[in-house]
C-alpha cells in the first residue's frame, strides 16, 4: 500500500468514471475502507484469453483501470487464460469459437506481457502474474464434473449469447457452457477481492462471486468497463480490421485513430486519455480535425512516447495535407516474379495473403501509384525500388534479390 493513500470518496470517483457497472457500489466502498483499516492492497483481478497473436487498444480500456488500481496502491492479479483460451468464450458471438490447440494458444501467450506491460507495470512487487493452466492442466474428469456440479443448466442459459442461439434454433454445445465457470473459478483460486472485465463479461464476472460464496470466501466486486468501438464504428475486432494493436508503430497508430468518426472521438477521448471531462468537452468544441489531432497525438504519447507522437503528426500531416509520401519508406528484398498477394504479405504490409487479397479487391493497394486489381499477378521487382502501398498509411520498397 502507499503511505498516504486516497480518501475512499476519491478513490471511489476515480475508479468509477469510467466504468459500465458497479457489483455492487456499497461493496467497492466497504473493500476500499476494508483495505486501508487492515493496510491490505486489494487483489484485483483482470483475465485475458490470448487467442489471437496481439493485444489491441480495446483490451487497454480494463487495462488502464487495473493500472489506476495499481497506482493507487492496489495488487493487479493478471491472469493469462491458456487454459480458458482452449475452450473459447463465445461472448458476443452467435456461433461456437473454434477451440485452439496448446502450440497456438502457447505461441499468442508468447508476446501479451510484452503488450500489456506497455500500459501496466509487470514487476513482480507491484503485480502478480498468473496462467490459468496452472490450476486446470492438473485437472481430471472427476475434477471438471466436481466444478460443473456447482453450476446449474438454467442458470448459464441466462447468457444473452447463449439465449439468442436458442431462439435461432443455433446449438448450444455444453464445453461453451462450461466457460463461465472456468472463469469464475479462476477467481477462487486467486482469491480476488474485485474483478475487471469488459461489459460483455458481467455475467462470468458474477459467475466468479457465486463460486466464491460457495467455496466460502467473500463475493468479490465486479467492475465492466465499457466496450471501445473500432475505427468503423463496430465492435473491436481483428476479423473486422478495425482494431489498433498496442504494438502498431506510432505512425499507423497516429493514422487510425485520425480515421475514426467525429461521434466516436468523446469515448475514446475518456476511456484513453487522462484528460478531465471539462478539457475534453473544450477540445471537442474546437475544429472536429483539430480535436481528432490531439487525440491521435495522447495516444500515441501514451503507448510510444511525446516525440513519437510529434513526428507521426508531422508524418500524417505531409502524407495527407500535402498529399506527400512519408520521408522515409522502409525496404525490403524479395524475390522477384512473387504473386502480388504473397508479395504484400512478405514485404510485412498485411498478416496474410487473404488479408491481401481482401485489401486489393476493396481497391486499397497500389503499385508505383497504380491501383492493382490483381492478387494473382507476378510482380518483377530488380535494383530499383518498386513502391508497394496498402491504404493510406502502410509503404515499402521492394528490391529484388
Amino acid at each position: 500500500m502507499t503511505s498516504t493513500p486516497l480518501p475512499v470518496e476519491q478513490a471511489f470517483a476515480q475508479i468509477s468514471r469510467n466504468t459500465s457497472d458497479i457489483v455492487t457500489e456499497a461493496g467497492l466502498r466497504q473493500v476500499l475502507e476494508l483495505s486501508q483499516k487492515e493496510s491490505r492492497p486489494l487483489r484485483v483481478k483482470f483475465g485475458i484469453d490470448p487467442t489471437f497473436t496481439h493485444v489491441h487498444i480495446g483490451h487497454a480500456v480494463p487495462i488502464r483501470l487495473l493500472h489506476i488500481f495499481q497506482q493507487l496502491g492496489h495488487l493487479p492479479v493478471l491472469i493469462i487464460g491458456d487454459g480458458t483460451a482452449r475452450l473459447g468464450d463465445p461472448t458476443g458471438r452467435n456461433d461456437q469459437r473454434p477451440p485452439l490447440s496448446k502450440e497456438e494458444v502457447a505461441h499468442n501467450s508468447a508476446t501479451y506481457l510484452e503488450q500489456i506491460g506497455k500500459i501496466l507495470d509487470l514487476s513482480s512487487d507491484v503485480c502478480e502474474v498468473r496462467y490459468n493452466s496452472e490450476w486446470f492442466a492438473g485437472m481430471d474428469f472427476f475434477d471438471c464434473l466436481r466444478l460443473a456440479s456447482r453450476g446449474t443448466a438454467a442458470r448459464l442459459l441466462e447468457r444473452d449469447d447463449f439465449k439468442k442461439r436458442m431462439s435461432d434454433n443455433l446449438p448450444v454445445h455444453l464445453h461453451e457452457m462450461l466457460y463461465p465457470l472456468m472463469q469464475g473459478w479462476d477467481s477462487v483460486q486467486v482469491e480476488s477481492d474485485i474483478e475487471i472485465g469488459g461489459n460483455d463479461q458481467l455475467f462470468n464476472l458474477h459467475m466468479g462471486r457465486l463460486l466464491q460464496e460457495r467455496e466460502g470466501q467473500s463475493a468479490q466486486v465486479c467492475l465492466t468497463t465499457p466496450l471501445l468501438l473500432g475505427t468503423d464504428g463496430r465492435k473491436m475486432s481483428k476479423t473486422y480490421g478495425n482494431h489498433v494493436p498496442l504494438l502498431a508503430p506510432a505512425n499507423d497508430m497516429f493514422g487510425k485513430v485520425m480515421s475514426l468518426s467525429d461521434e466516436q472521438m468523446s469515448d475514446w477521448f475518456r476511456l484513453l486519455t487522462p484528460l478531465t471531462d471539462s478539457e475534453i468537452q473544450s477540445i471537442l468544441e474546437g475544429h472536429p480535425r483539430e480535436a481528432k489531432g490531439r487525440l491521435a497525438s495522447e495516444v500515441v504519447s501514451w503507448l510510444h512516447d511525446a516525440s513519437s507522437a510529434e513526428a507521426a503528426a508531422d508524418s500524417f500531416k505531409r502524407q495527407f495535407g500535402e498529399k506527400k509520401l512519408p520521408d522515409e519508406i522502409p525496404e525490403c528484398k524479395l524475390e522477384s516474379g512473387l504473386a502480388l498477394a504473397n508479395l504484400l504479405k512478405e514485404a510485412g504490409l498485411v498478416g496474410s495473403t487473404s488479408d491481401a487479397r481482401r485489401m486489393i479487391q476493396q481497391g486499397a493497394v497500389k503499385v508505383n501509384g497504380e491501383q492493382a486489381s490483381d492478387p494473382n499477378e507476378a510482380i518483377p521487382l530488380g535494383e530499383t525500388p518498386t513502391l508497394l502501398q496498402v491504404g493510406k498509411r502502410r509503404f515499402s520498397n521492394a528490391i529484388g534479390v
